[in-house]
């Protein structure tokens, strides 16, 4: 039995490398290691969710701890739940995979994501119940349970205390006038999206929210927005909102049809933070992945900018830490940390169409103001192994690079953490030196691969 934690917990192919066999032994080393009274659980839109959900309860369970199944609903609305109710929770998604994909990502008592030190000691646990049956017990030792814990499901629906959460967040302002496109991805935030921006009084466009339990992520939300661009232009809509399988992060698009990044907006959020005296430490954090020319225009502004590795749960370690109040990535997440405990793409929304609404502008004009983006170019090269790190292997050919970008530019070489790829990131002053040098470098890690 082998189970490793990623960027946003563990992932694999549903029945194949995530087996209810495993998610069983994972559910008993979450109570072994997390505790408490209950846990609750919950499960985006995809087919294989139920039978996950079944086997992680059952885990739990066997370790004498109770089990709250919540059902479908969007990650930040687990996390939610756990930080009000101050127990774990366990979320059944593989975020923006395609649906023959699936998940659990774990959170602690109080709705935070688990520091690598926790996954850890998940991990040693993980072994230690696959080791042979003890006394017909499999996985017998210190920590196993001598009773039973209850499973039931929760007899009201989840999202509703969340939905009332999001409705707050805006200060009991509406959008009144704002017309926006969303495409929902077919996942867990079909019911709640739309529910919450019609009660705010925005003329609301709905795409992709009739999941069939494999249409998630399926050419649409997040990862596939041309959609959303070709239907906010088709209305005339202000804003189009794309959010991913389980809602915990989002992008834009402005009357243009233009897609806004995550970068883009996250400076946008900062600046209008911090002139509202609301950014805590004149400070926003980002990840590695992040724009040169987001870290220019924050210099331009004097607001301080914290670096992580790439991962929400480093963005909010690195929040707590320093006592701050913004953080993203490029990828879409955003944590509002003086709302949240997690990155929430229905929130993160609700902030921007709040933004525009307050500024009486249109969100194409607002970003061009906020930062200037260097060229990137992001290359992917498949390796047979998850967390392969070659970065070492092709130092020289990297550092010959760096020196031919100078100060406007950048490299970056890493290992996803979810997929078995290896990421090729530059900036340069051109698209064009952006587009050779990174054909250069995914040349030389084809090269390190093959040796």
């Amino acid at each position: 039995m082998s189970l490793r934690f990623g960027t946003d917990g563990v992932r694999g192919i549903a029945g194949i490398e995530l087996t209810p066999e495993l998610v069983l032994a994972l559910g008993r080393a979450t109570a072994r290691v997390l505790g408490g009274p209950r846990v609750l659980v919950g499960r985006d839109t995809r087919e294989s969710g139920a039978m996950l959900e079944a086997a992680l309860a059952a885990g739990i369970a066997a370790e004498g701890v109770d089990v709250e199944l919540l059902g479908v609903l969007p990650t930040p609305g687990l996390a939610w739940h756990a930080a009000r109710d101050g127990v774990p929770g366990a979320m059944i998604s593989a975020s923006h995979n395609p649906y023959a994909d699936n998940g659990v990502k774990l959170f602690a008592a109080g709705g935070t994501k688990l520091p690598d030190d926790v996954e850890e000691h998940l991990e040693a646990v993980l072994a230690e119940l696959s080791a042979p049956v003890k006394d017909g017990v499999p996985g017998a030792g210190p920590g196993a349970a001598a009773g039973v814990g209850l499973v039931r499901r929760r007899a009201f629906l989840a999202d509703e205390p969340y939905q009332g959460f999001l409705l707050g967040s805006l200060d009991g302002r509406g959008l009144d006038g704002l017309s926006v496109v969303i495409d929902c991805a077919n996942g867990a935030a079909s019911h709640v999206a739309p529910t919450v921006l019609e009660a705010l009084g925005a003329r609301v466009d709905v795409l992709s929210a009739e999941p069939d339990g494999r249409n998630i992520n399926a050419g649409c939300g997040s990862t596939h927005p041309e959609a959303l661009q070709r239907r906010v232009v088709e209305v005339g809509a202000d804003v189009g909102l794309a959010f991913d399988g389980d809602a915990d992060r989002f992008l834009a698009v402005d009357h243009r049809g233009r897609l806004v990044d995550g970068d883009h907006l996250l400076a946008l959020f900062a600046v209008d933070l911090a002139g509202r005296g609301l950014l805590r430490g004149n400070a926003v954090v980002v990840t590695v992945m992040t724009n040169l020319g987001f870290h220019l225009a924050m210099a331009e502004r004097d607001i301080r900018v914290v670096e992580t590795a790439v991962g929400d749960r480093y963005v909010l370690e690195a929040l707590g830490r320093e006592g701050l109040s913004l953080g993203g990535e490029q990828s879409g997440h955003f944590i509002f940390r003086d709302l949240a405990t997690t990155g929430d793409g229905v929130l993160t929304g609700l902030q921007l169409l709040d933004l525009v609404a307050r500024r009486a502008t249109a969100l194409a004009d607002l970003v061009d103001d906020a930062m200037t983006s260097l060229p990137q170019v992001l290359r992917n090269v498949r390796v047979t192994t998850k967390g392969l790190d070659v970065s070492a292997v092709i130092a020289d050919e990297v550092a010959a690079v760096e020196a031919d970008l100078g100060d406007r530019g950048r490299v970056l070489i890493r290992p996803s953490g979810t997929e078995p790829l290896v990421r090729v990131m530059v900036e340069a002053a051109t698209a064009e030196q952006a587009e050779s040098s990174a054909a250069r470098l995914v040349r030389a890690v084809e090269a390190a691969l093959e040796g």
